[in-house]
């Protein structure tokens, strides 16, 4: 049966509307500490919707990175969305049109696409809207309470909260390198292939130096912990 109710699918993703909204904090005060005013980082933070994918692009801004450099960083990094997208469509209405399909496929995030894909066994447009509504409210909202802080806050302060990101990527990525020996590997494959790229002699941009270390470190890990195929009887 399909799940197409919108006040399920609000009730859904408030976790997620939360922890979005401390999330994208960080990202309006590390916008405003590069100069974008508030009002330009929610705009960012409402048409993108890609944690990963904003942070970085705000670095290869910040660097005076090229076009080419942020279009290639964001195709390798929001690539995953497409196959979200592609699976996605297994899991909607059927009757659902394309210009529909569009809407759905703009709020496909990690999270939102982990909890319809595997919570239900369809999903229709109204569930899916509801779904989608908080999360970019959360996300949008947190990155303007961020920049507004940086804002008001003093330069001490607004440096010491700065390492917030760091923290936060530490704590999404230590857990599971703990438990699993591949993640660990490809995590200090990234890492140090990220500073021999720092101790160069020549200069590379920031965009291509995130394009190389997911490249290489995605490859070797692929190449080092391949996922074995069921064999099929």
């Amino acid at each position: 049966m399909i799940q197409n109710n919108f006040r399920q699918g609000l009730q859904d993703g408030v976790p997620i509307a939360l922890g979005y909204c401390s999330v994208s904090f960080a990202f309006g005060m590390m916008c405003v500490n590069q100069g974008i005013p508030v009002w330009m980082a929610a705009l960012i933070s409402l048409t993108n919707l890609t944690s990963a994918g904003q942070f970085a692009g705000l670095g290869i801004m910040a660097a005076g990175g090229s076009l080419l450099e942020m279009a290639l960083s964001q195709f390798i990094i929001n690539l995953r969305y497409f196959l979200m997208s592609l699976t996605m469509t297994q899991k909607v209405d059927p009757k659902m049109s394309t210009p529909k399909r569009a809407i759905v496929a703009y709020g496909i995030t990690d999270e939102i696409f982990a909890l319809s894909s595997s919570k239900y066994n369809g999903v229709g447009f109204a569930y899916m809207m509801g779904l989608i509504a908080l999360p970019v409210l959360g996300w949008t909202l947190g990155t303007i309470l961020g920049g507004a802080a940086s804002s008001i806050l003093p330069m001490a302060i607004r440096d010491a909260l700065g390492i917030i990101i760091y923290g936060m990527f530490c704590a999404i990525i230590i857990p599971p390198a703990r438990k699993e020996r591949s993640i660990l590997v490809v995590v200090l494959i990234a890492a140090i292939t990220s500073c021999i790229f720092q101790l160069l002699p020549i200069e590379i941009g920031s965009g291509f130096v995130i394009i190389l270390c997911t490249l290489l470190a995605a490859g070797l890990g692929a190449f080092l912990f391949p996922i074995k195929q069921e064999e099929t009887r």
